[in-house]
């Protein structure tokens, strides 16, 4: 097989060029496309509690406390102990955040309008059941439970 007629490559080189798109456009604003899905990420008014960052990006934890410490030395975030849990810590946006995401969803938006203009509505129901398909079977381990891998 072609890498070019596999679905994971297509996925991936999706995704790249994407992320390449979103990263022109957040450099303007001096933010990253990772900095911007976490900043979409947390709840603008009532923060969002730390740990719940990183599995709504799918994420590891440690990947997301790096980032958190560089937004919050940038002053796009700060944090507080949680109200009812002191032991949990949840993440605000400064003003300067709020900003930087508004930014973030009007790319994403200005994307997605794009796309949908361009791509009829049923190519895209199509696309999204397709991929929740795949989700579906890999969250569900399916994908190798038919196959050999040992031949």
């Amino acid at each position: 097989m072609k890498r070019e007629e596999s679905i994971d490559y297509n996925i991936k080189a999706a995704w790249h060029a994407i992320s390449r798109m979103y990263n022109q456009q957040a450099v303007q604003y001096g933010i990253t496309t990772s900095i911007g899905f976490v900043l979409l990420n947390i709840n603008t008014k009532e923060g969002t509690p730390a740990t719940k960052i990183a599995p709504l990006m799918g994420l590891e934890s440690r990947s997301l406390t790096r980032m958190l410490k560089s937004m919050e030395e940038k002053g796009f975030i700060y944090k507080k102990p949680d109200a009812e849990d002191k032991r949990s810590v949840r993440i605000y946006l400064t003003e300067l955040g709020v900003e930087k995401k508004e930014i973030s969803r009007k790319t994403v938006k200005a994307f997605n309008e794009a796309v949908f203009n361009k791509i009829s509505p049923e190519k895209l129901e199509v696309f999204f059941d397709v991929i929740l398909q795949i989700n579906q079977l890999i969250d569900d381990k399916e994908i190798y439970s038919a196959i050999d891998l040992k031949q």
